[in-house]
């Protein structure tokens, strides 16, 4: 009988522990917004990204069930009001692997698109689309299953001013580059790329922008460090962005964007998104602003719409599923 008073005790503990994050989120959810955020009806829980395709006044998403959809904004939105995503394509060839990240092209009209197996990371490939008729330009698959080839797992993509690809691997801490017309070109490398602490291996290269003076930068999520790519008649040269001042890693980072040539937005738990600003041509760089969001929510991914950046969650709440698109304000660091 004591064991039963002891088991039913801890029993209404665990329930009563268990219902305060319960009680918050709710609370949260309900609680009046302090940034603007689009909210939108999604058919899946899991959206890793979202990118925001001014040309056709949409976000793309990608959908962790695999395909793409878009989100409409209609001109005169209102706040309150819910949107919706409509699926724009889904492809049996690629059935069974999660779409991830995304970078929208608008000077070839197109959107490439990662993807990988989540859970056994033995596919990775990049696919492109023309923007208006959803057309296949290209698949190009990165590893292929059974051949012996490493595991990996693709997750983001940019593109530079020739339509070159660049796609990272988080499992193997590597960047594939594509050419514009889907073919593999090379893959970069680099010592930096891996951790000397076996503990921050598990999670590696994620995020990455191409910059407009022609280098790229790129996040490894569990070491916290930001890395600058460049391009030189010697080859490829891999640096570590010093960070100064009171932020030296950017630890747990996901996504990046560009808001201009010296400001880098990173999103990812549990700060929601960080800004980033560098007055050298990254070479150095400083921790400057903060954006706390719905930490629950898991902050994936950061983008553009009329100047102002919204943070991609990675968790749909009730029913039906509701995302989230939501505005960050930053503040001081």
């Amino acid at each position: 009988m004591a064991c039963f008073h002891c088991s039913t005790k801890s029993l209404v503990i665990f329930l009563i522990i268990s219902a305060i994050p319960i009680a918050y989120i709710i609370s949260v959810e309900r609680a009046k917004p302090t940034t603007h955020v689009y909210r939108y009806h999604s058919s899946g829980w899991f959206r890793e990204c979202a990118k925001w395709d001014d040309l056709h006044r949409r976000f793309i998403v990608s959908l962790f069930e695999g395909g793409v959809a878009q989100v409409q904004v209609p001109g005169g939105h209102f706040p309150d009001t819910v949107l919706e995503e409509t699926l724009l394509v889904r492809e049996a060839e690629l059935a069974g692997n999660a779409s991830l990240g995304i970078a929208v092209d608008g000077r070839r009209n197109r959107v490439l698109v990662a993807n990988a197996d989540v859970i056994g990371n033995r596919y990775s490939s990049l696919v492109a689309y023309d923007l208006s008729t959803w057309r296949r330009l290209f698949l190009t698959q990165l590893t292929v299953p059974g051949t012996g080839d490493e595991k990996s797992f693709a997750n983001d993509v940019a593109v530079d001013e020739e339509g070159n690809a660049y796609v990272t691997d988080t499992r193997g801490s590597k960047i594939w580059k594509v050419g514009v017309n889907g073919e593999i070109l090379s893959t970069i490398r680099s010592p930096l790329f891996t951790p000397k602490e076996w503990y921050k291996t598990f999670v590696g290269l994620n995020g990455i922008v191409y910059h407009p003076n022609g280098y790229l930068l790129v996040i490894h999520t569990f070491s916290g460090n930001l890395f600058k790519i460049e391009f030189q008649k010697g080859g490829v040269v891999v640096k570590a962005v010093k960070l100064v001042g009171r932020g030296k890693v950017l630890l747990f980072g996901d996504g990046l964007e560009l808001i201009s040539a010296t400001q880098l937005v990173v999103a990812g738990n549990p700060y929601g998104g960080r800004l980033v600003e560098s007055s050298d041509e990254w070479e150095t760089s400083t921790i400057t602003g903060k954006y706390a969001g719905p930490a629950y929510r898991i902050a994936t991914a950061a983008t553009v719409k009329d100047g102002k950046v919204y943070i991609n969650h990675l968790l749909g709440m009730g029913y039906p599923s509701t995302h989230a698109l939501a505005e960050a304000v930053f503040s001081p660091y």
